[in-house]
């Protein structure tokens, strides 16, 4: 019996995601990192494991970043610019798309965008 093409797509797209251009991040309810792929740790300069210690207001350290995670937790999205502090202390300027969703039954908050 051969793989089911549900799982390949889940393959595929978990592949993707890890290998993708794009800094995708994935925090809790109170946000704390519980995913993280490649581009994010690049990003940053933080490790995996590194990342998966923090929580968003350890990179998103600017004056309006609690707010906006506030807006997204009650709106269930956000899109918008921010600065992050990477492991260095420089900063970076990101653009991103965030939104609440539910994955293995968690809900949880994800951001995907990049350096600008």
């Amino acid at each position: 019996m051969g793989v089911s093409e549900p799982l390949i797509q889940t393959s595929l797209l978990g592949e993707a995601i890890e290998n993708g251009p794009a800094a995708v991040f994935v925090a809790d309810e109170n946000g704390k990192y519980v995913a993280v792929n490649q581009a994010a740790c690049s990003l940053l300069g933080y490790t995996r494991e590194e990342l998966l210690g923090l929580h968003v207001s350890d990179v998103a350290r600017y004056t309006e970043a609690s707010d906006e995670w506030s807006e997204m937790r009650q709106a269930g999205t956000h899109l918008g610019t921010s600065t992050l502090t990477r492991k260095d202390e420089t900063t970076v300027e990101f653009s991103y798309v965030a939104g609440a969703t539910i994955v293995a039954g968690m809900p949880v908050f994800v951001s995907v965008g990049a350096a600008i």
